[in-house]
């Protein structure tokens, strides 16, 4: 029971200090900025690495399952992936 009031006085407090700290206008919109700059780098960072490796399936320096597997399936015949790639470069590059 004690570890209950316990995390809810750290709450509390956790609350009222970041209350006083985001009062200022100046320091939610740079707290927003940044928030906004880290989730779209790491959105961006899966999402290349991704196409890249759907894109080349047999070429992948990495040997993960699910790339052994997209591997497999373009060489049975499957050009799904690799499609897939072309269009979005082509589309990148038309918009650039």
């Amino acid at each position: 029971m004690k570890k209950r009031y316990l995390l809810s006085g750290v709450g509390a407090v956790g609350a009222g200090v970041a209350g006083f700290v985001l009062k200022d206008k100046d320091n939610r919109d740079k707290l927003k900025t940044s928030v906004k700059n880290t989730t779209s780098k790491i959105k961006n960072m899966n999402k290349e690495s991704t196409l890249d490796d759907a894109g080349v399936p047999d070429q992948v320096e990495n040997k993960e399952p699910s790339q052994l597997e997209n591997s497999k399936m373009v060489s049975e015949g499957s050009q799904f992936g690799v499609n897939y790639y072309n269009e979005v470069k082509e589309e990148e590059k038309s918009t650039t």
